[in-house]
């Protein structure tokens, strides 16, 4: 069935999928029941359009993503609305064929909710616009989303553990777990480093600041015993700590860290390996 700006490619009970070649094809009566795969960019600017309209679920082309993430903002855009988005690889996608993309085309990145509904990079946009059909996000508070995930534990029992704060640090992570987060390392974060009192931390360098403000708790926390490192915040982002475990490149540590064999340049996820280690000064 199809008309002249919707082909609905899937009905169920629940609502259902509809190609459209432009997010601004996205219409009312698309709220809160169908899920819209649209050939367009991700931007936040057809993430106005589609939001107007708030369907179930949004899929868009990540347009090769571009200088300052503008390909794929209207993700976060659509976020806070809570309206579940993808994006699919621009190499999958022919630009401005709903249809095909539906038909051929690959998940490139995800917002928070569409994770939450089932959706994965690298899954068939098909079955990513069937999951967001036929799933309703897991309901969090904002406090309950910590994207906290182990990503290796070694022979001695210490894990590395991604989540995006600090301030998300368990009881089980004192004295036992290298955390991966993505806040900055600021004197802001030295009350949570020493409640967490992680085995050894990576944070962000939000970027520096004046007077290296941002990597400032570095140091302090050695009184206390803390190896920590920074990543440069060019290369990972911010909020996101699976970034900065995959992405980061370490800008700064302190001497326990240096002590563990942590150096500048070095790509997060060997930092956090390092760090699993014990200190040599013991």
């Amino acid at each position: 069935m199809s008309d002249v700006e919707q082909t609905v490619v899937h009905e169920g009970p629940r609502g259902k999928i509809v190609a459209v070649d432009s997010a601004y094809d996205t219409q009312a009566r698309n709220r809160g029941r169908d899920v819209v795969v649209n050939a367009s960019y991700s931007g936040v600017l057809p993430a106005r359009f589609v939001g107007e309209h708030m369907p179930r679920g949004a899929i868009g082309v990540d347009c090769g993503v571009g200088p300052e993430g503008a390909g794929i903002a209207g993700l976060w855009f659509l976020e806070a609305l809570g309206v579940p988005a993808a994006t699919a690889y621009i190499e999958t996608v022919r630009l401005g064929d709903g249809v095909d993309m539906y038909e051929t085309a690959t998940i490139s990145f995800v917002n928070a909710i569409a994770a939450r509904c089932g959706v994965t990079t690298g899954m068939s946009v098909r079955d990513a616009a069937q999951a967001l059909l036929e799933n309703d996000p897991v309901e969090l508070s904002p406090s309950e989303v910590t994207n906290r995930r182990v990503m290796e534990t070694a022979d001695n029992g210490r894990s590395v553990v991604c989540t995006d704060s600090i301030a998300f640090g368990q009881p089980e992570d004192a004295g036992r777990n290298v955390l991966c987060t993505a806040g900055h390392t600021g004197r802001s974060a030295v009350p949570y480093l020493r409640k967490v009192a992680p085995w050894g931390f990576i944070c962000s360098d939000g970027g520096g600041g004046k007077e290296a403000s941002g990597t400032a708790g570095l140091e302090i926390v050695e009184v206390d015993g803390l190896a920590g490192a920074s990543v440069d915040a060019r290369t990972a982002r911010m909020g996101n700590g699976l970034s900065t475990y995959e992405d980061g490149v370490i800008s700064a540590c302190n001497r326990i860290a240096a002590a563990r064999g942590v150096r500048v340049g070095q790509s997060a996820r060997e930092a956090a390996q390092l760090l699993l280690g014990d200190d040599p000064s013991n």
